[in-house]
């Protein structure tokens, strides 16, 4: 799961789409995939399926990174609304792993989310 700094609502549909195709790409990069992905305006929930020799670490920073670039580049009118400074995600994350739920469980999860328009 990803925030955006303090936890502002700033994600329409369109930016929702977008930020996927940016993560698709760059987990392809990373040799894994995005297996479900689905947000809300103020938070976004990924499934990823990744090499187990990853750091994850990096390959967060990573995708926040990037799709900090793009995001602000691609939406500035609604990106500024929000953050005045080039900041857009918080500094943390949460990751959990899938034991004890099957991967359709996942997916049903992470499809439920109260996506914007």
């Amino acid at each position: 799961m990803l925030v955006p700094k303090y936890r502002r609502k700033v994600f329409t549909g369109v930016m929702l789409t977008r930020v996927e195709s940016i993560f698709s790409e760059l987990m392809s990069k990373w040799e894994g995939s995005l297996v479900e992905f689905n947000g809300e305006a103020d938070h976004l929930h990924l499934l990823i399926q990744y090499n187990p020799q990853t750091q994850l670490s990096k390959l967060i920073n990573n995708l926040k990174t990037v799709s900090s670039r793009y995001l602000r580049k691609e939406f500035p009118d609604q990106v500024n609304k929000y953050y005045s400074k080039k900041v857009f995600w918080t500094g943390g994350y949460f990751i959990a792993s899938c034991g004890g739920v099957t991967v359709e469980q996942l997916k049903e999860y992470v499809q439920s989310q109260d996506r914007p328009d």
